[in-house]
């Protein structure tokens, strides 16, 4: 299939002829359209997705057989306002989507245009001919049932509207903060769960009677519905109740197991029992990756069988469990980790991306309900992922990357003959750069306490190779994600990766680090002891990845800088507060400079980790802190407090550190605007050329705290 993908791709791009080499502009690496969102019709052979192409958001759709692909929303402004949650009506002939993002803390919906008019986040359908989106209302998480009802989320509570009739949208009043609904297969009932601070229920409502009740409520936690495909059973997942004074916070509490069960609910008995509960191991807590990277905790397939994940022999994996009991049968083995994952219209079939074969990259995979041996769909130097089958059981669709080429939808055969088709070759730049691209290399290290680490090593394509250059360590946030030997399947890090390839092509040497507490290498490198606000114990990759740049003999071991967002705007700002004798000069993204005030949503912790916590931050080395640095950050941040940048600016001027910032208002963690990611790394390329590339007498330029 690899070659198919080659083919494909060598048709929609452009081609720079050897004689033609130039250097890569920053607003052609970031021209491509970003595919996400990509969903399929349960009675049509029908897909669509979203493209988001220099902040232009739209939804794409394309049919059988010819699949020519054509643009259903004409939103044709860089406005900040992202497109989500794509739901086909239960006919195939309509969409319904979100556009925006909810509210911050203070209830305020981001607005990074600080558009006097306000922003909200609605729910819109449009039709699958065309013409004008309809809204349907604010809110987000919609359900489309099969009798034509919107069932979403608005301020915590659960609205139904119609899709057709026009009706006035009605809420189930309901106590709680209620969310993750799903349709019986009939759309009779609703199943839904009903949180309520230190436990939460599984209720059903009943359209028939307007009525809701809760199946076995507790003192739990209970999560996860999910319908039997005959409508007639809920499975969902318990939680034991933990006392209150239990220490909470995602980078600080200490690390303990986090047993859980399922129980499968007759509906209109009531009768409920539980047919597995997990061990009490680590490895085998409840999967909070699953519903992060993956395609859920538990999905019902057919036979009357649940698909589930776990992690019980310390790797993501999915399983095949009877709905009657018994131990559940593992259907990816390997040391490798299992993502995105869905299963056809049958249920008999599991699609899913993985990293098995191939640690740094993602291929396709299926594997059947029963247990058969796994298929490897796609394989190669591509990154393959986000696989959902068409109606028709027989087109599969995926969305694909590689080194040199962004992330573009496909579609392919589910049998054995393979060919993959481009989905919108037309929206391709005509001027993207793929020729004048490099394809990193994958490099392993060792940290100083034997740990190995993977990275990503991007050459620099100018100059000889008896030149010094100056070098950057690149680190991802997350922490839970990994870099791939090609564009990523995340837009931050499709954009991360894109960069990188920039930073390459003006001549350095880049080193993109995937240091643990990141995924990709089994649960045990992921919850590895000491991390984050724990004792930081992956800074010790990243002194390590400095370290081999600076033996590198291709490397001037005093020009290692390095830059990162998020977690990785942490990483960046402690390797300068710790170790401006090994890095001269950082670039820093939204990164959280003091644990114990950006504990979020923690309680419980004690005096003890809080001050390890307070040690595992960049403020506690402030006075080591020689660098300059360079703070890139959106004061409505949601993920990282602003204050974080605020705080740490203060403390580095106090001690004369050369600071420079680029702030952007309105600005959310993950930018919104096109243009802020172009300013923000035309900053990043700008402060690195001036402070690590030297002068035609060897020297570097200085420029004043700020």
């Amino acid at each position: 299939m690899k070659k198919w993908f080659l083919l494909v791709l060598s048709i929609v791009c452009s081609t720079v002829p050897a004689s033609a080499q130039q250097s890569v502009a920053l607003e052609q690496l970031l021209s491509a359209p970003f595919p996400e969102n990509l969903t399929a019709a349960k009675t049509a052979n029908r897909i669509a997705w979203t493209f988001n192409q220099e902040g232009k958001r739209n939804i794409w759709v394309a049919e059988g057989p010819a699949f020519t692909a054509r643009r259903l929303t004409s939103y044709l402004q860089d406005d900040g306002q992202p497109l989500s949650e794509l739901n086909f009506s239960a006919d195939g002939n309509s969409i319904v989507y979100v556009r925006g993002e909810g509210k911050n803390a203070s209830g305020q919906f981001p607005n990074p245009t600080t558009n006097p008019a306000g922003t909200e986040q609605t729910l819109w359908s449009v039709a699958w001919s065309g013409g004008e989106p309809k809204k349907v209302d604010a809110g987000d998480s919609p359900k489309n049932s099969a009798k034509g009802v919107i069932a979403y989320v608005r301020d915590g509570q659960i609205w139904n509207a119609s899709l057709d009739r026009g009706e006035k949208p009605k809420q189930l009043i309901v106590r709680g903060q209620n969310h993750s609904e799903e349709w019986s297969p009939d759309g009779a009932q609703l199943a839904f769960v009903s949180t309520r601070g230190d436990h939460s229920f599984i209720g059903v409502y009943e359209v028939a009677t307007n009525s809701v009740r809760f199946l076995a409520p507790s003192v739990d936690t209970d999560s996860d519905p999910v319908w039997s495909l005959d409508g007639k059973r809920i499975a969902f997942v318990r939680r034991p109740a933990e006392q209150r004074d239990t220490p909470a916070g995602y980078f600080l509490q200490p690390d303990k197991p986090h047993p859980w069960a399922i129980r499968v609910a007759d509906v209109s008995a009531g009768s409920v029992r539980e047919i597995w509960h997990s061990s009490v191991s680590p490895d085998a807590s409840y999967p909070f990756m699953a519903k992060d990277t993956g395609g859920g905790v538990i999905r019902w397939a057919a036979d009357n069988r649940l698909l589930i994940a776990s992690e019980e022999d310390g790797w993501q994996h999915l399983y095949s469990l009877s709905v009657e009991g018994g131990s559940p049968h593992l259907l990816t083995p390997g040391n490798c980790e299992v993502e995105q994952w869905s299963l056809t219209a049958d249920g008999k079939t599991v699609l899913y991306n993985s990293n098995c074969s191939d640690i740094d990259r993602r291929h396709l995979w299926s594997v059947s309900i029963g247990g058969d041996h796994p298929a490897q769909l796609t394989r190669g130097e591509g990154n393959e992922w986000g696989p959902v089958a068409l109606s028709n059981g027989q087109t599969l669709g995926y969305l694909g990357s590689d080194a040199k080429h962004p992330a573009r939808p496909f579609l392919t055969k589910l049998s054995a003959d393979r060919g993959a088709q481009a989905l919108a070759p037309e929206t391709w730049p005509a001027n993207f750069p793929s020729q004048q691209l490099v394809a990193p290399q994958q490099v392993t290290f060792k940290a100083a306490d034997g740990v190995e680490i993977h990275g990503q090593l991007f050459l620099p394509p100018i100059g000889t190779a008896k030149e010094k250059k100056a070098a950057l360590v690149f680190m991802h946030g997350g922490p839970v994600r990994q870099m791939l030997l090609g564009w990523h399947y995340m837009y931050y890090y499709a954009n991360s990766y894109a960069m990188n390839q920039y930073l390459a092509s003006r001549g350095y040497v880049v080193l993109s680090v995937n240091y643990r507490s990141g995924i990709g290498y089994g649960r045990a490198f992921r919850e590895a002891p000491g991390r984050a606000g724990r004792g930081a114990s992956e800074y010790k990759d990243i002194v390590a990845a400095g370290k081999y740049l600076q033996g590198r003999s291709d490397v001037d071991p005093s020009r290692v800088g390095l830059w990162g967002g998020s977690y990785g705007g942490y990483l960046t700002a402690l390797g300068l507060a710790r170790n401006s004798d090994i890095f001269a000069a950082g670039v820093d993204f939204h990164g959280v400079h003091d644990w114990p005030t950006d504990n979020w949503d923690g309680k419980n912790i004690s005096p003890e980790l809080t001050k390890l916590a307070h040690e595992s931050s960049p403020v506690t080395s402030v006075e080591t802190w020689k660098s300059p640095v360079l703070f890139i950050h959106g004061d409505d941040d949601r993920n990282v407090y602003f204050t974080q940048t605020v705080d740490l600016v203060a403390r580095l001027r106090a001690r004369g550190v050369a600071i420079e910032q680029l702030i952007f208002p309105d600005e959310v963690h993950d930018f919104l605007l096109h243009r802020n990611w172009l300013a923000g790394y035309r900053a990043t390329s700008d402060f690195f050329d001036r402070r690590l590339k030297q002068r035609s007498d060897g020297s570097r330029t200085t420029a004043n705290t700020q």
